[in-house]
């Protein structure tokens, strides 16, 4: 099993940044993928970003790609999600997930969520 729990959510004004952190626990860094999703209100839960199992690819829904990293800190158990050129339509609560597939798109394939952290950017 992998815990998480994020971190770093916030309001911000619009083109601001914030840099969300995913704590993970329970099972060893490397076998598993991590993802990043979001929710809007009266929306469905969208994909953002993943780090595969290895570390070494990125994933990015094309609304948030050259704004949003993600990435790892092996040392601290902890995956980022470093968020830039914020705008309103980010509004969302974001979630972290993890998959022992390699990496995935569909929040179907992760099995392990933590509890959400808001993201308020105003304009």
């Amino acid at each position: 099993q992998v815990q998480l729990v994020e971190s770093g959510g916030g309001l911000v004004q619009a083109g601001g940044s914030l840099r969300l952190s995913c704590a993970t626990s329970g099972s060893t860094s490397g076998t598993y993928a991590v993802g990043w999703f979001r929710q809007a209100p009266g929306k469905e839960r969208e994909f953002v970003a993943a780090l595969s199992r290895s570390g070494g690819s990125t994933y990015y829904t094309d609304s948030v790609k050259g704004r949003f990293t993600i990435s790892r800190d092996n040392a601290k158990n902890t995956v980022y999600l470093l968020m830039n050129s914020l705008n309103p339509k980010d509004t969302a609560v974001y979630y972290c997930a993890a998959t022992y597939f390699s990496s995935s798109y569909y929040y179907v394939e992760y099995d392990y969520w933590g509890q959400g952290t808001q993201v308020t950017v105003s304009s």
